[in-house]
């Protein structure tokens, strides 16, 4: 009975790391991956919900431009994401109506 406790105690642990220490691990890498590839010019969503265009980037800090003239230092865990170029939209081909 005591070894039958002790698995299930394993067992559950093993439960806890898999799905919820491992994704939340996975997570920070992916974070700290996206702030290591910032790059001046770059389109962000900062953790306050503004989207800025980055400017500079320091060890720590990163200075991003707000709207035109308006610049704003913030931490680089500030930044919640890089945002994709833009790429221009095609239109969609318009297909007969076939009668």
């Amino acid at each position: 009975m005591n070894s039958g406790f002790f698995i299930l105690i394993l067992l559950v642990l093993f439960l806890i790391w898999l799905f919820m220490v491992r994704p939340q691990r996975r997570r920070q890498m992916a974070q700290q991956s996206m702030i290591d590839d910032l790059r001046v010019g770059d389109e962000v969503l900062t953790a306050g919900g503004f989207f800025a265009t980055v400017r500079g980037i320091d060890e720590d800090e990163v200075t991003v431009e707000l709207g035109p003239g308006t610049e704003a230092r913030l931490s680089k865990r500030a930044i919640a994401a890089v945002m994709p170029p833009d790429e221009p939209l095609e239109p969609e081909p318009v297909e007969e109506a076939q009668r």
